[in-house]
């Protein structure tokens, strides 16, 4: 049974931190790339952050270059997210998803798994 479980999200002052996870089991985590996206209320969702399978390479939106950083533990089958200098629009439920291609990174159709998401409150 394939899963992804985020954890981590939670409310935060702005200008804060937070690290998300995600923890994903049933698949062979190291042949897919990750991804962090987010949805907020009456918004589509959008790709905050991509990693390849290997870690070599990755890729973020301008909204949260410079604040935020992906990483991945392939041994521990888990990708995570950096969020530093948090924003009020920042908040939204973030989600982390897999997909085969690198290729595709920006691609939602074609993703393969998706988890649940984790609420991300950022206070003015």
């Amino acid at each position: 049974q394939v899963q992804l479980v985020e954890s981590g999200g939670g409310l935060v002052q702005a200008g804060g931190s937070l690290r998300l996870a995600c923890a994903a089991s049933g698949f062979t985590f190291g042949n897919y790339a990750m991804s962090w996206f987010r949805q907020a209320p009456g918004k589509r969702r959008e790709v905050v952050a991509g990693i390849s399978s290997t870690g070599d390479n990755t890729n973020y939106a301008d909204s949260v270059k410079g604040r935020f950083t992906i990483s991945r533990d392939n041994g521990k089958k888990t990708v995570y997210l950096q969020m530093n200098g948090l924003k009020p629009e920042d908040t939204a439920v973030y989600y982390c998803g897999a997909v085969r291609k690198w290729s595709d990174i920006r691609t939602m159709k074609n993703y393969d798994y998706w988890g649940l998401g984790t609420q991300v409150t950022v206070s003015s």
